[in-house]
């Protein structure tokens, strides 16, 4: 195709942010510390590499996913722990926080609830920034390694990724079968992982995690949430990321509660105000 002669002129014309974020609920960082300094631990989960694992967080508490054994990623689900129709929605948290998440971003709900189920409160990754790639840590662009598009891709039948995993977690957690806990797993938070696109073709890519024994994101429950969380089988996603040969660790779920009274004031956020008319 031919360039048309105002071709520069059209390309140079600024970017307007779609949703501008001044008037989000901001949530209270300095009432979230005093808190976490408060809390004490009341459960752990292990997650084993290549599988997943489900935990619970009742509303007010504090979860932390941290590397344990060696550079490992992590696929991450929330649900309202009292309804798996109000999960956690990726493309919305996408477009108000960004294409990757640190530390006083929120992970928001679907329609029609659209309100914070958790919020991160601590990232020990938050000193990677943007590298010079463009990647970056704790994505929402990436949807979760699938047997679906392996298949497509290579013909393969392979089990054990993140979709997989969470389908099998879900549906042992809550005794749906796997044809029902399916539908339920959804778009995740990338935890860990090192992403971002090619400048030149636009694609997705992934790279070495920056991770390591030790790191943590810790995140405030909003509201009470059913949460499952697939060890990759890609282990830090320097090749692969549906693999029985990459070096896979498991990755350890830690939950939190506060003293009691250190969170006067705090109350979970209500669901979202639209009426639910559309027009009619």
């Amino acid at each position: 195709m031919t360039e048309p002669a105002d071709a520069a002129a059209r390309r140079a014309i600024p970017p307007v942010i779609c949703y501008p974020t001044d008037t989000l609920p901001r949530p209270d960082l300095a009432l979230y510390r005093r808190a976490r300094d408060s809390a004490g631990k009341t459960g752990e989960t292990t997650v084993p590499a290549r599988e997943a694992a489900t935990f619970r967080v009742p509303a007010g508490h504090f979860f932390r996913i941290s590397s344990v054994q060696g550079p490992q990623v992590g696929d991450l689900n929330l649900w309202n722990a009292h309804d798996l129709s109000e999960r956690f929605y990726s493309g919305k948290t996408r477009a108000l926080h960004g294409t990757h998440l640190t530390a006083g971003h929120r992970m928001w709900s679907s329609f029609p609830t659209l309100r914070p189920m958790a919020t991160i409160t601590h990232d020990t990754l938050g000193w990677y920034g943007k590298d010079e790639y463009g990647g970056s840590v704790h994505d929402v662009i990436g949807t979760r390694c699938d047997p679906y598009t392996g298949n497509l891709l290579s013909g393969t039948q392979y089990h054990h990724c993140c979709h997989s995993n969470l389908t099998r977690a879900l549906a042992d957690e809550t005794g749906l079968p796997l044809s029902q806990a399916e539908p339920h797993v959804h778009d995740v938070l990338n935890v860990f992982m090192c992403t971002g696109f090619t400048r030149d073709t636009g694609q997705y890519f992934m790279k070495a995690s920056p991770v390591r024994p030790g790191d943590y994101l810790e995140f405030f429950a909003e509201i009470d949430l059913l949460g499952a969380l697939s060890a990759c089988p890609g282990g830090d996603c320097s090749s692969e990321h549906s693999s029985d040969t990459a070096a896979c660790h498991p990755l350890l779920v830690e939950v939190f509660a506060p003293a009691e009274g250190a969170l006067d004031g705090w109350t979970p956020p209500p669901v979202n105000g639209y009426d639910r008319s559309h027009g009619r």
